[in-house]
């Protein structure tokens, strides 16, 4: 089966003010359309249930990448090729740079954008694990205002959120202080590039004297929607780095995720390899000491 464009209404108010009115006027009516990667593929396979919808795209509003004293804002409607280019990305947040160039091909990345990335949901979203273990927040807005929370309180459940049917994802503020802690992030995949994640796990952490002072962890491919793994931080954070404590984070992971069998893996597989990627990130951090 295939879509049929006749079947929906797209119409381009081309402001973000004539956006939130449209969408205050009928909540839940309209759905928003950044970059149409993954909506035109619905739409292209004849899955598109939304009959009427907004584009976003082109508004100045929605896209930018800021840098504050304190944080790096970036506006959701910045594409991937944007965050990839970006010199401060690059510099400050290098998870968040690799990720961007696993979406999908270089014209992928051309549209796809960062808002468009979270408000899908996806479990397996690449860009969710290094924007969890940043602690970064989301930004959202109506014409009753804007509001922010944590990035990790976000998804609620399977492409579940917190936004309200009148609100856009307006930005994603990432703090700037992650500079001196050691970082890691490890995508496993059918191929090297144009494939959905089986597992992917980011990882950043303090280490001072051979004890571990702070840590985050984060998954993607682990639960129905990208989250932190706080239980696996806890069996390491305060503690020496020894054998029997990275067994005891392994252990952790394993009681803590709650992943899928699906079209491109099993569940068992899944855990087995999110514990291998943690304790890799463990290890490195025994070897390597505090970050420079």
């Amino acid at each position: 089966m295939r879509g049929r464009a006749e079947a929906h209404e797209l119409i381009a108010p081309g402001s973000l003010s004539a956006v939130l009115e449209l969408l205050a006027g009928a909540p839940g009516e309209w759905t928003p359309i950044a970059g149409g990667t993954e909506l035109m593929v619905a739409h292209a396979a004849g899955r598109l249930a939304a009959t009427k919808l907004v584009s976003l795209w082109g508004i100045p509003d929605l896209r930018f990448i800021e840098s504050k004293p304190e944080s790096i804002i970036i506006g959701a409607g910045t594409t991937f090729r944007d965050l990839r280019m970006d010199r401060n990305i690059a510099t400050e947040l290098p998870m968040l740079a690799r990720a961007s160039t696993w979406i999908g091909a270089i014209a992928n990345q051309n549209r796809a954008t960062l808002g468009g990335n979270l408000v899908n949901g996806s479990p397996a979203a690449d860009s969710s694990p290094a924007l969890l273990v940043y602690d970064a927040e989301v930004e959202m807005i109506s014409l009753r205002g804007k509001r922010r929370i944590p990035y990790a309180e976000f998804h609620t459940g399977y492409k579940r959120n917190l936004m309200a049917p009148d609100e856009l994802l307006l930005a994603v503020h990432v703090p700037r202080r992650f500079a001196h802690h050691r970082q890691y992030l490890r995508k496993v995949g059918t191929r090297r590039a144009m494939a959905i994640s089986k597992v992917a796990l980011a990882g950043t952490a303090k280490v001072e004297d051979g004890v571990v002072r702070e840590i985050r962890l984060a998954a993607a491919s682990l639960a129905a929607f990208p989250a932190r793994l706080y239980r696996s931080e806890d069996a390491v954070c305060g503690r020496n780095l020894t054998p029997d404590i990275v067994k005891a984070a392994r252990n952790a992971l394993l009681a803590e995720v709650v992943p899928i069998d699906d079209i491109r893996s099993t569940a068992e597989y899944r855990r087995c390899v999110g514990a291998n990627l943690l304790e890799e990130f463990l290890n490195e951090l025994r070897i390597q000491g505090p970050a420079q």
